[in-house]
């Protein structure tokens, strides 16, 4: 059987987004797989869920099929209320990256687009009677102006970037993206609209074009709105970042528009990271909320506003969990209870509230990562989960769960014929104590290991050992999700692969994740430490040969780690931060980090901030140390990478500085399918070099394509 490599990034598919018919019969999804070495095919599956049938057990089985063409890519698919129709977002059939809206009937109707706007199409929302979607877009005044937000002229042709760029924000950046005068508005469209002069897409047979009608603005200032979400047919829901300074604060405004005598209302204010909305015809609003102090530190809690006696209430209050981004709060089928998600000690939990308080919350299934589900119901009204989800066995599917049969069963099965061909291991769960707190963690073995005779190619009946330290640093791993593919191809190249959740991570309480206040380093370094420990007494490696990557917060913790211990034989820090006052400085809204964890700001404690960072200890550095960056990345600026190399350079570290053009910060998980292999290859063939159980020379003493097989090396390496 053949083993995975980082090369197999370009065969594994994913699901995202599934979205359940109204009826429950089928769900829609976006299904992601790399298309060459710098794309992905992003098209609109449905899948057959056989729920809605009045059946005694919802029923997999039945192949997805596609509903859009592989041309551009496609997000959001969104069925219409009555479920004749889906709605999504593209980029097919134009020039650059701007989404615009499409309308796919499903009676075998043709895609037709809605929407051909300067600022690309996000955040649509169908209205209940059907006849009208809201969206967001991203433009500026001068846009508005001329109603480009409406409609683009023909002869339209966008300037590359102002020249100069002059900046009036506190935060002017993010997605590998300046706003360049750029702010989010809210808007409505007729769902039957056309644009002129744009055939339809030929998904399949003939149907008659309706009469084009006009954009509407829904938000005509200067301000950010997002997430609109309907209540009736005329009460449209949004929100907007207010406060002195709305960059730099947690305020958000929640607007109801009443369209029909077109009257908007600032119906409540609510603090938090931003939030999208669930709304119901008759008044109740839920969101997420976290409190303002500290707020980096916070779990953030489901509030539910009922508009008819102006109160609010917390359903969750008594959840020591907070409400993850794997999926928005909803409202279920009958209006009166509210599914949400969050994290929980290394999986996904779905959970449903009554919205009234009457009953706590309680947990509806709990497994792997999910990336997006949705709530209905079935014929005979049981609750129904479509989830799109990842376990240690299979890099994504779509699932659907039944509340009334309490079963969960698998609809897809996108990777079978991947899986098929390749040794996959089951992680084996840890756990551990440091400073009198359990702490959870993984193993992963190669292929053949023996803990008794050391085959799998192990000298002296052991083997080397690669700890991976996660991103946040209030994040949560799990044994799937995006880190599945790296954590299999090190283990299939004779690594036992150990990660955990130190304390500051999320599912496990906020007292656990406020414990790393004002310490980042030494509180995390000394659980991953016990970790290692941990396994070092329970498992065959060698204590000699232990290696240590991370990315984000996880490539902080690698650099703060070689310049406090020398237990690591080599080293490979990823998109991290080095420095926190530069990081405070360039970042883009991640700047708060800063503030809430670490309660200061640079011009109080500069030198006590120097201490807490990496820079601040690198002198001490002398474990060969391999730095990976993004260009582009917004969220965790290049020049710390930078400051942190020259240091490492000036004191004769072994070291090399590997930049990717082109990329984010999310280079990991969804940069160029190329660039993705290129840093897993790049990560591998730096510790084999430094393995006592490779036969493998140093990477500085390779030539620069020895041993990797991405494209583009002459254009990533910085040596």
């Amino acid at each position: 059987m053949e083993r995975v490599t980082a090369a197999t990034y370009h065969d594994i598919t994913k699901p995202t987004d599934p979205r359940l018919s109204p009826d429950g019969n089928r769900v829609a999804f976006l299904r992601r797989q790399p298309n060459g070495d710098e794309d992905y095919e992003s098209t609109v599956y449905v899948v057959d869920a056989g729920a809605g049938d009045g059946g005694s057990e919802v029923d997999g089985g039945t192949a997805p099929r596609r509903l859009t063409l592989a041309e551009g890519a496609d997000a959001e698919p969104r069925w219409s209320p009555s479920g004749d129709r889906i709605a999504f977002t593209s980029t097919r059939g134009a020039d650059d990256d701007r989404q615009q809206l499409w309308v796919l009937p499903m009676d075998g109707g043709e895609a037709r687009q809605v929407t051909d706007v300067v600022g690309g199409v996000s955040g649509i929302a169908w209205s209940p009677d059907g006849e009208r979607i809201a969206f967001t877009q991203s433009v500026t005044a001068e846009d508005r102006e001329a109603d480009r937000d409406l409609s683009v002229p023909d002869e339209y042709e966008p300037e590359e970037h102002p020249d100069p760029r002059v900046i009036d924000r506190t935060v002017y950046r993010t997605n590998q993206s300046y706003f360049d005068g750029r702010r989010s508005g809210v808007y409505v469209v007729d769902a039957d609209a056309v644009v002129d002069g744009v055939e339809s897409s030929p998904e399949a047979g003939d149907s008659a074009e309706p009469e084009s009608s006009a954009v509407e603005r829904v938000t005509d200032r200067d301000a950010d709105f997002a997430a609109p979400e309907w209540g009736d047919a005329d009460t449209l829901y949004y929100t907007e970042s207010v406060g002195d300074d709305p960059d730099d604060s947690y305020e958000i405004a929640i607007h109801a528009r009443d369209l029909a005598d077109d009257v908007v209302e600032r119906i409540h204010t609510t603090t938090g990271w931003g939030t999208s909305l669930a709304a119901t015809a008759d008044g109740r609003v839920a969101f997420a909320h976290t409190e303002p102090e500290g707020a980096s530190m916070n779990q953030s809690d489901l509030h539910v506003l009922d508009r008819a006696s102006d109160t609010v209430r917390s359903p969750t209050e008594g959840l020591d969990r907070g409400l993850g981004y794997e999926t928005s709060p909803q409202w279920g089928p009958n209006g009166e209870e509210l599914y949400f998600a969050t994290p929980d000690e290394g999986k996904t939990a779905l959970w449903s509230v009554p919205a009234d308080e009457s009953a706590d919350p309680e947990r509806r299934f709990r497994r792997g990562a999910i990336a997006g589900a949705t709530v209905g119901s079935t014929a005979r009204d049981d609750v129904i989960v479509a989830a799109a989800l990842s376990e240690w066995d299979h890099p994504g599917d779509v699932f659907l769960f039944d509340a009334g049969a309490d079963e969960t069963v698998r609809l897809t099965e996108l990777n079978a014929e991947l899986l098929a061909e390749r040794h996959v291991g089951e992680p084996e769960e840890l756990r551990f104590e440091s400073d009198g707190t359990e702490i959870e963690g993984w193993v992963l073995t190669p292929p053949g290991f023996d803990a008794g005779d050391g085959s799998g190619g192990a000298e002296d009946d052991e083997y080397p050992l690669a700890v991976e330290i996660h991103g946040g640093p209030h994040a949560m791993w799990t044994t799937s999700g995006t880190m599945w593919h790296e954590f299999q191809t090190l283990a299939a190249r004779g690594y036992v692969v150990f990660w955990s959740n130190p304390r500051g991570s999320s599912g496990y309480g906020e007292s656990f994740l406020q414990a790393i206040e004002r310490d980042w380093g030494g509180v995390t370094l000394a659980d991953v430490e016990a970790g290692v420990d941990t396994v070092l007494d329970d498992y065959p490696v060698d204590e000699e040969n232990v290696f240590v990557t991370g990315g984000s917060f996880g490539g902080f913790m690698t650099a703060w780690a070689v310049g406090k211990t020398d237990r690591f034989r080599a080293a490979v820090a990823q998109r991290g931060v080095y420095d926190l006052t530069g990081f405070y400085g360039s970042t883009d809204g991640a700047y708060k980090l800063v503030e809430g964890d670490f309660d200061t700001v640079p011009s109080a404690e500069p030198g006590w901030l120097w201490e807490q960072s990496p820079t601040g200890h690198a002198d001490a550095v002398d474990t060969p140390t391999l730095l990976i960056h993004s260009e582009d990345d917004t969220r965790t600026p290049i020049c710390t990478a930078e400051l942190y190399h020259r240091i490492l350079r000036k004191n004769g570290v072994d070291t090399r500085f590997v930049r990717y053009p082109r990329e984010g910060h999310e280079l990991s998980r969804s940069g160029e399918p190329a660039h993705v292999v290129d840093r897993i290859e790049r990560i591998a063939r730096w510790f084999d070099g430094y393995s006592d159980h490779h036969d493998a020379p140093r990477t500085l003493d390779r030539s620069e394509d020895d041993g990797l097989t991405a494209g583009e090396n002459d254009e990533s390496e910085d040596a």
